[in-house]
Protein backbone atom coordinates (compact mmCIF):
# COMPACT_ATOMS: atom_id res chain seq x y z
CA UNK A 1 0.00 0.00 0.00
CA UNK A 2 1.06 3.65 -0.81
CA UNK A 3 2.37 5.35 1.89
CA UNK A 4 0.05 8.58 2.09
CA UNK A 5 -2.84 5.95 1.27
CA UNK A 6 -1.58 3.61 4.62
CA UNK A 7 -1.59 6.47 6.69
CA UNK A 8 -4.92 7.99 5.58
CA UNK A 9 -6.36 4.47 6.39
CA UNK A 10 -4.31 4.36 9.74
CA UNK A 11 -5.38 7.67 10.78
CA UNK A 12 -8.98 7.66 9.38
CA UNK A 13 -9.26 4.28 11.90
CA UNK A 14 -7.58 5.89 14.84
CA UNK A 15 -9.82 8.73 15.02
CA UNK A 16 -12.68 7.19 14.18
CA UNK A 17 -11.49 4.72 16.81
CA UNK A 18 -11.44 7.87 19.73
CA UNK A 19 -14.60 9.45 18.74
CA UNK A 20 -16.53 5.64 19.36
CA UNK A 21 -14.65 5.05 22.57
CA UNK A 22 -15.35 8.52 23.84
CA UNK A 23 -18.82 8.34 23.18
CA UNK A 24 -18.71 5.05 25.28
CA UNK A 25 -16.87 6.57 28.27
CA UNK A 26 -19.47 9.51 28.05
CA UNK A 27 -22.46 6.54 28.52
CA UNK A 28 -20.80 4.84 31.40
CA UNK A 29 -19.74 8.40 33.28
CA UNK A 30 -16.29 7.56 32.08
CA UNK A 31 -13.08 9.94 31.75
CA UNK A 32 -11.94 8.79 27.98
CA UNK A 33 -8.43 8.97 29.30
CA UNK A 34 -8.27 5.29 30.53
CA UNK A 35 -9.56 4.12 27.04
CA UNK A 36 -7.10 6.48 24.88
CA UNK A 37 -4.80 4.87 27.10
CA UNK A 38 -5.53 1.23 26.74
CA UNK A 39 -6.26 1.92 22.77
CA UNK A 40 -2.05 3.13 22.82
CA UNK A 41 -1.15 0.06 24.25
CA UNK A 42 -3.58 -1.94 22.11
CA UNK A 43 -1.86 -0.70 18.86
CA UNK A 44 1.56 0.33 19.92
CA UNK A 45 5.06 -1.25 19.73
CA UNK A 46 4.26 -4.63 21.50
CA UNK A 47 0.33 -4.37 20.77
CA UNK A 48 -2.07 -6.67 18.40
CA UNK A 49 -1.77 -4.40 15.43
CA UNK A 50 1.17 -1.67 15.88
CA UNK A 51 0.77 1.69 13.71
CA UNK A 52 3.51 1.93 11.53
CA UNK A 53 2.40 4.62 8.79
CA UNK A 54 0.88 7.27 11.00
CA UNK A 55 3.59 7.33 13.86
CA UNK A 56 5.28 10.07 12.64
CA UNK A 57 2.36 12.39 11.96
CA UNK A 58 0.58 11.26 15.58
CA UNK A 59 4.01 12.12 17.33
CA UNK A 60 3.40 15.29 15.77
CA UNK A 61 -0.15 15.23 16.84
CA UNK A 62 0.88 14.79 20.34
CA UNK A 63 3.18 17.90 20.87
CA UNK A 64 0.25 19.68 19.33
CA UNK A 65 -2.20 18.27 21.98
CA UNK A 66 0.11 18.97 24.95
CA UNK A 67 0.45 22.97 23.29
CA UNK A 68 -3.50 23.09 23.19
CA UNK A 69 -4.01 21.37 26.71
CA UNK A 70 -1.84 24.02 28.50
CA UNK A 71 -3.54 27.07 26.23
CA UNK A 72 -6.88 26.02 26.99
CA UNK A 73 -5.46 25.55 30.53
CA UNK A 74 -4.49 29.12 30.55
CA UNK A 75 -7.45 30.64 29.11
CA UNK A 76 -9.84 29.60 32.17
CA UNK A 77 -7.68 32.07 34.81
CA UNK A 78 -7.24 35.74 34.46
CA UNK A 79 -3.71 37.04 35.72
CA UNK A 80 -5.20 38.22 39.13
CA UNK A 81 -6.87 35.28 39.91
CA UNK A 82 -3.46 33.63 39.90
CA UNK A 83 -1.98 36.36 42.06
CA UNK A 84 -5.36 35.98 44.45
CA UNK A 85 -4.15 32.59 44.52
CA UNK A 86 -0.61 32.96 45.21
CA UNK A 87 -1.94 35.11 48.37
CA UNK A 88 -4.10 33.11 49.55
CA UNK A 89 -3.86 29.24 48.61
CA UNK A 90 0.18 29.00 49.04
CA UNK A 91 0.13 27.34 52.49
CA UNK A 92 -2.32 24.36 51.22
CA UNK A 93 -0.61 24.65 47.91
CA UNK A 94 2.96 23.78 50.09
CA UNK A 95 1.25 21.29 51.82
CA UNK A 96 -0.17 19.23 48.42
CA UNK A 97 3.32 19.37 47.16
CA UNK A 98 5.07 17.96 50.44
CA UNK A 99 2.14 15.33 50.37
CA UNK A 100 2.00 14.56 46.87
CA UNK A 101 5.53 14.44 45.59
CA UNK A 102 6.92 13.02 48.11
CA UNK A 103 5.88 9.85 47.70
CA UNK A 104 6.56 9.84 44.26
CA UNK A 105 10.08 10.66 44.42
CA UNK A 106 11.17 7.92 47.39
CA UNK A 107 8.95 5.33 45.14
CA UNK A 108 11.55 6.25 42.02
CA UNK A 109 14.54 6.20 44.16
CA UNK A 110 14.10 3.15 45.85
CA UNK A 111 13.55 2.12 42.23
CA UNK A 112 16.78 2.63 41.69
CA UNK A 113 15.99 5.66 38.87
CA UNK A 114 18.12 8.54 40.65
CA UNK A 115 17.36 11.89 40.94
CA UNK A 116 16.02 12.57 37.46
CA UNK A 117 13.61 10.00 37.69
CA UNK A 118 12.66 10.89 41.40
CA UNK A 119 11.54 14.38 39.86
CA UNK A 120 9.96 13.12 37.44
CA UNK A 121 7.82 10.79 39.17
CA UNK A 122 7.23 13.28 41.95
CA UNK A 123 5.37 15.22 39.21
CA UNK A 124 3.54 12.73 38.09
CA UNK A 125 2.35 11.84 41.67
CA UNK A 126 1.41 15.36 42.52
CA UNK A 127 -0.30 17.09 39.79
CA UNK A 128 -4.28 16.39 39.90
CA UNK A 129 -5.95 16.16 36.95
CA UNK A 130 -8.10 19.49 36.26
CA UNK A 131 -9.89 18.05 33.29
CA UNK A 132 -11.20 14.99 35.03
CA UNK A 133 -12.36 17.08 38.50
CA UNK A 134 -14.22 19.55 36.85
CA UNK A 135 -16.10 17.36 35.24
CA UNK A 136 -16.80 15.19 38.12
CA UNK A 137 -17.82 18.50 40.18
CA UNK A 138 -20.39 18.72 37.45
CA UNK A 139 -21.88 15.57 37.54
CA UNK A 140 -22.28 15.47 41.01
CA UNK A 141 -23.87 19.17 41.09
CA UNK A 142 -21.16 20.31 43.86
CA UNK A 143 -19.86 23.46 41.53
CA UNK A 144 -22.15 25.39 43.96
CA UNK A 145 -20.72 24.26 46.79
CA UNK A 146 -18.64 25.99 49.58
CA UNK A 147 -15.40 23.37 49.20
CA UNK A 148 -15.73 24.07 45.66
CA UNK A 149 -13.21 27.03 45.39
CA UNK A 150 -11.10 25.54 47.63
CA UNK A 151 -10.50 22.72 45.28
CA UNK A 152 -10.34 25.19 42.22
CA UNK A 153 -7.32 27.66 44.15
CA UNK A 154 -5.31 24.09 45.37
CA UNK A 155 -5.80 23.08 41.18
CA UNK A 156 -4.81 26.86 40.31
CA UNK A 157 -1.49 26.34 42.46
CA UNK A 158 -1.03 23.25 41.12
CA UNK A 159 -1.09 24.71 37.23
CA UNK A 160 1.08 27.66 38.12
CA UNK A 161 3.99 25.51 40.02
CA UNK A 162 4.19 23.59 36.59
CA UNK A 163 5.33 27.12 35.26
CA UNK A 164 8.76 26.29 37.05
CA UNK A 165 8.29 22.66 37.63
CA UNK A 166 8.53 22.18 33.84
CA UNK A 167 11.63 23.76 32.59
CA UNK A 168 13.31 22.42 36.00
CA UNK A 169 12.34 19.16 34.95
CA UNK A 170 13.51 19.66 30.92
CA UNK A 171 16.88 21.22 31.83
CA UNK A 172 17.58 18.03 33.92
CA UNK A 173 16.32 15.97 31.45
CA UNK A 174 18.31 18.04 29.16
CA UNK A 175 21.41 17.10 30.90
CA UNK A 176 22.29 20.31 31.38
CA UNK A 177 24.54 21.50 34.34
CA UNK A 178 23.30 23.20 37.26
CA UNK A 179 24.24 26.63 36.25
CA UNK A 180 21.97 25.87 32.85
CA UNK A 181 19.64 24.41 34.70
CA UNK A 182 19.18 27.50 37.24
CA UNK A 183 19.19 29.99 33.95
CA UNK A 184 16.36 28.35 32.51
CA UNK A 185 14.54 28.55 36.43
CA UNK A 186 15.34 32.06 35.82
CA UNK A 187 14.27 32.70 32.43
CA UNK A 188 10.98 30.54 33.38
CA UNK A 189 10.36 32.73 36.34
CA UNK A 190 10.89 35.76 34.45
CA UNK A 191 8.30 35.17 31.95
CA UNK A 192 5.73 34.38 33.98
CA UNK A 193 6.36 37.49 36.08
CA UNK A 194 6.56 39.43 32.93
CA UNK A 195 3.55 37.90 31.50
CA UNK A 196 1.26 38.06 34.70
CA UNK A 197 2.90 42.11 34.58
CA UNK A 198 1.58 42.91 31.29
CA UNK A 199 -1.26 40.51 31.13
CA UNK A 200 -2.46 42.46 35.00
CA UNK A 201 -1.78 46.29 33.49
CA UNK A 202 -1.71 46.01 29.58
CA UNK A 203 -4.51 42.80 29.34
CA UNK A 204 -7.04 44.95 27.20
CA UNK A 205 -4.41 45.98 25.34
CA UNK A 206 -3.17 42.56 24.14
CA UNK A 207 -6.38 41.22 24.21
CA UNK A 208 -7.40 44.46 21.55
CA UNK A 209 -4.33 43.34 19.60
CA UNK A 210 -5.12 39.83 18.66
CA UNK A 211 -9.24 40.41 18.95
CA UNK A 212 -11.01 40.21 15.71
CA UNK A 213 -14.40 39.62 14.90
CA UNK A 214 -13.87 36.97 12.33
CA UNK A 215 -13.35 33.26 13.85
CA UNK A 216 -11.53 32.39 11.38
CA UNK A 217 -8.82 35.19 11.46
CA UNK A 218 -9.20 34.57 15.38
CA UNK A 219 -8.47 31.22 15.48
CA UNK A 220 -5.31 31.14 13.01
CA UNK A 221 -4.05 34.36 15.23
CA UNK A 222 -4.14 32.62 18.24
CA UNK A 223 -3.27 29.41 17.28
CA UNK A 224 0.06 30.76 15.54
CA UNK A 225 0.92 33.20 18.75
CA UNK A 226 0.85 30.09 20.96
CA UNK A 227 2.79 27.34 18.50
CA UNK A 228 5.64 30.17 17.74
CA UNK A 229 5.62 31.02 21.53
CA UNK A 230 6.03 27.37 22.38
CA UNK A 231 8.73 26.57 20.06
CA UNK A 232 11.01 30.25 21.40
CA UNK A 233 9.98 28.73 24.90
CA UNK A 234 11.48 25.13 23.89
CA UNK A 235 14.66 26.48 22.47
CA UNK A 236 15.28 28.35 25.59
CA UNK A 237 14.65 25.26 27.68
CA UNK A 238 11.71 26.71 29.23
CA UNK A 239 9.20 24.28 27.57
CA UNK A 240 6.50 24.55 25.10
CA UNK A 241 3.79 23.58 27.44
CA UNK A 242 4.53 26.66 29.73
CA UNK A 243 4.91 29.00 26.44
CA UNK A 244 1.49 27.87 25.76
CA UNK A 245 0.42 28.44 29.60
CA UNK A 246 1.65 32.23 29.39
CA UNK A 247 0.23 33.07 26.01
CA UNK A 248 -3.53 31.96 27.49
CA UNK A 249 -3.36 33.42 30.62
CA UNK A 250 -2.08 37.06 28.99
CA UNK A 251 -5.42 36.97 26.94
CA UNK A 252 -8.75 37.97 28.83
CA UNK A 253 -11.97 38.93 28.02
CA UNK A 254 -14.48 38.23 24.99
CA UNK A 255 -10.84 37.26 22.51
CA UNK A 256 -9.82 34.57 25.71
CA UNK A 257 -13.95 33.29 25.65
CA UNK A 258 -14.05 33.17 21.54
CA UNK A 259 -10.51 31.48 21.59
CA UNK A 260 -11.46 28.93 24.06
CA UNK A 261 -14.80 27.79 22.37
CA UNK A 262 -12.75 27.99 18.95
CA UNK A 263 -9.88 25.98 20.22
CA UNK A 264 -11.47 23.45 22.27
CA UNK A 265 -12.51 21.27 19.42
CA UNK A 266 -8.67 21.54 18.25
CA UNK A 267 -7.39 20.60 22.40
CA UNK A 268 -10.06 17.33 22.37
CA UNK A 269 -8.57 15.72 18.64
CA UNK A 270 -4.89 16.37 19.81
CA UNK A 271 -5.07 15.89 23.53
CA UNK A 272 -6.61 12.20 22.39
CA UNK A 273 -3.99 11.60 19.96
CA UNK A 274 -1.06 13.03 22.37
CA UNK A 275 -3.04 10.12 24.81
CA UNK A 276 -2.92 7.77 22.41
CA UNK A 277 0.74 8.33 21.40
CA UNK A 278 1.76 8.07 24.85
CA UNK A 279 0.30 4.48 24.86
CA UNK A 280 1.59 3.26 21.77
CA UNK A 281 5.23 4.47 22.92
CA UNK A 282 4.88 2.05 26.14
CA UNK A 283 4.95 -1.44 25.44
CA UNK A 284 2.25 -3.61 27.23
CA UNK A 285 4.23 -6.20 28.11
CA UNK A 286 6.06 -3.53 30.55
CA UNK A 287 2.93 -3.07 32.37
CA UNK A 288 2.08 -6.16 34.59
CA UNK A 289 5.54 -5.84 36.54
CA UNK A 290 4.57 -2.76 37.49
CA UNK A 291 0.99 -2.93 38.30
CA UNK A 292 2.26 -3.70 42.06
CA UNK A 293 4.41 -0.86 43.13
CA UNK A 294 1.93 1.50 40.44
CA UNK A 295 -0.86 0.25 42.70
CA UNK A 296 0.69 0.90 46.23
CA UNK A 297 1.55 4.66 44.91
CA UNK A 298 -2.10 4.80 43.91
CA UNK A 299 -3.51 4.39 47.38
CA UNK A 300 -0.58 6.34 49.20
CA UNK A 301 -1.02 8.97 47.18
CA UNK A 302 -4.85 8.78 47.69
CA UNK A 303 -4.68 9.27 51.13
CA UNK A 304 -2.40 12.34 50.83
CA UNK A 305 -4.53 14.02 48.64
CA UNK A 306 -7.27 13.46 50.59
CA UNK A 307 -5.45 15.10 53.17
CA UNK A 308 -4.83 17.60 50.74
CA UNK A 309 -8.19 18.65 50.45
CA UNK A 310 -9.01 18.02 54.26
CA UNK A 311 -6.20 20.61 55.56
CA UNK A 312 -6.93 22.85 52.62
CA UNK A 313 -11.11 23.02 53.62
CA UNK A 314 -10.23 23.50 57.15
CA UNK A 315 -8.18 26.24 56.88
CA UNK A 316 -11.12 28.31 54.82
CA UNK A 317 -13.25 27.17 57.36
CA UNK A 318 -15.35 24.76 55.80
CA UNK A 319 -17.18 21.66 58.06
CA UNK A 320 -16.39 18.16 58.35
CA UNK A 321 -18.28 17.36 55.66
CA UNK A 322 -16.65 19.13 52.93
CA UNK A 323 -13.32 18.96 54.20
CA UNK A 324 -14.12 15.06 52.99
CA UNK A 325 -15.50 15.75 49.87
CA UNK A 326 -12.66 18.27 48.66
CA UNK A 327 -10.24 15.24 49.83
CA UNK A 328 -11.93 12.94 47.59
CA UNK A 329 -12.57 15.49 44.71
CA UNK A 330 -8.85 16.01 44.10
CA UNK A 331 -7.53 12.43 43.98
CA UNK A 332 -7.90 11.51 40.15
CA UNK A 333 -4.64 12.37 38.31
CA UNK A 334 -4.64 12.27 34.35
CA UNK A 335 -3.49 14.83 31.66
CA UNK A 336 -0.87 16.56 33.22
CA UNK A 337 0.74 13.15 34.63
CA UNK A 338 0.87 12.00 31.06
CA UNK A 339 2.32 14.97 30.26
CA UNK A 340 5.18 14.80 32.51
CA UNK A 341 6.01 11.14 31.98
CA UNK A 342 5.80 11.76 28.29
CA UNK A 343 8.67 14.15 28.77
CA UNK A 344 10.49 12.06 30.97
CA UNK A 345 10.18 8.90 28.79
CA UNK A 346 13.25 9.11 26.41
CA UNK A 347 15.68 9.62 29.36
CA UNK A 348 13.85 7.64 31.81
CA UNK A 349 11.91 5.13 29.49
CA UNK A 350 10.91 3.00 33.02
CA UNK A 351 8.51 5.65 33.61
CA UNK A 352 6.14 4.91 31.21
CA UNK A 353 4.78 2.19 32.29
CA UNK A 354 4.29 2.78 35.84
CA UNK A 355 2.83 5.92 34.63
CA UNK A 356 0.34 4.49 32.73
CA UNK A 357 -0.73 2.23 34.72
CA UNK A 358 -0.49 4.76 38.18
CA UNK A 359 -2.76 6.74 35.82
CA UNK A 360 -5.20 4.38 34.45
CA UNK A 361 -5.59 3.42 38.49
CA UNK A 362 -6.37 6.85 39.70
CA UNK A 363 -8.15 8.39 36.87
CA UNK A 364 -10.78 5.60 37.65
CA UNK A 365 -10.88 5.63 40.93
CA UNK A 366 -11.01 9.26 41.19
CA UNK A 367 -14.54 9.92 40.41
CA UNK A 368 -15.45 7.16 43.26
CA UNK A 369 -13.48 9.11 45.53
CA UNK A 370 -14.95 12.02 44.65
CA UNK A 371 -18.50 10.37 45.47
CA UNK A 372 -17.90 8.15 48.69
CA UNK A 373 -15.05 9.44 50.70
CA UNK A 374 -17.68 11.62 52.83
CA UNK A 375 -20.12 9.29 53.01
CA UNK A 376 -17.39 6.93 53.88
CA UNK A 377 -15.48 9.02 56.33
CA UNK A 378 -19.59 9.77 57.97
CA UNK A 379 -20.23 6.24 58.53
CA UNK A 380 -16.66 5.44 60.40
CA UNK A 381 -16.97 8.81 62.67
CA UNK A 382 -20.64 7.93 63.51
CA UNK A 383 -19.41 4.42 64.66
CA UNK A 384 -16.67 5.81 66.95
CA UNK A 385 -19.54 7.99 68.69
CA UNK A 386 -18.51 11.22 66.56
CA UNK A 387 -21.98 12.76 66.42
CA UNK A 388 -20.67 15.65 63.96
CA UNK A 389 -20.11 13.11 61.12
CA UNK A 390 -23.14 11.77 61.50
CA UNK A 391 -25.14 14.52 60.81
CA UNK A 392 -23.31 14.57 57.46
CA UNK A 393 -26.40 15.06 54.88
CA UNK A 394 -27.74 18.16 56.36
CA UNK A 395 -24.55 19.33 56.55
CA UNK A 396 -23.76 18.50 53.42
CA UNK A 397 -27.17 20.34 52.34
CA UNK A 398 -26.28 23.74 54.82
CA UNK A 399 -22.92 24.33 53.39
CA UNK A 400 -23.99 23.86 49.39
CA UNK A 401 -26.68 26.96 50.59
CA UNK A 402 -24.07 28.96 51.70
CA UNK A 403 -22.56 31.23 49.23
CA UNK A 404 -18.35 30.35 48.83
CA UNK A 405 -15.87 32.23 50.53
CA UNK A 406 -15.24 35.88 48.20
CA UNK A 407 -11.28 35.33 49.26
CA UNK A 408 -10.89 32.14 46.94
CA UNK A 409 -10.26 32.33 43.28
CA UNK A 410 -12.82 31.12 41.10
CA UNK A 411 -12.84 29.96 37.26
CA UNK A 412 -12.56 32.85 35.13
CA UNK A 413 -14.52 30.68 32.31
CA UNK A 414 -16.57 27.39 32.39
CA UNK A 415 -13.77 24.59 33.53
CA UNK A 416 -12.52 22.32 30.71
CA UNK A 417 -13.42 18.81 30.70
CA UNK A 418 -11.06 15.93 29.85
CA UNK A 419 -11.95 15.76 26.03
CA UNK A 420 -15.73 16.53 26.77
CA UNK A 421 -16.93 20.05 25.83
CA UNK A 422 -18.99 22.11 28.14
CA UNK A 423 -22.92 21.68 27.80
CA UNK A 424 -23.78 24.83 26.40
CA UNK A 425 -24.81 27.43 28.69
CA UNK A 426 -23.40 26.34 31.62
CA UNK A 427 -20.94 28.14 33.48
CA UNK A 428 -18.73 27.52 36.59
CA UNK A 429 -19.27 29.84 39.01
Amino acid sequence: MHDTTALLVELGAVILGLGLVGRFAGRIGLSPIPLYLLAGLAFGHGGLIPLKASEEFTMVGAEIGVILLLLLLGLEYSASELVTSLKTQYPSGAVDFVLNATPGALAALMLGWGPVGAVALAGVTWISSSGVIAKVMTDLGRLGNRETPVILGVLVMEDLAMAIYLPLLTAMLAGVSLAGGSLALVIALGAVGFVLYLALRHGRLISRAVSSDNPEMLLLVVLGLTVLVAGVAQQLQVSAAVGAFLVGIALSGEVAEGARKLLTPLRDLFAAVFFVFFGLSTNPADIPPVLLPAAVLAVVTTLTKVATGYYAARRAGIGSPGRWRAGGTLVARGEFSIVIAGLAVATEPRIGPIATAYVLILVIAGPLTARWTQPLAAKIEARRGGGGAGKSTDASTAEAAEPAPASAPERRRGAHDDLTPEPAGEKHE
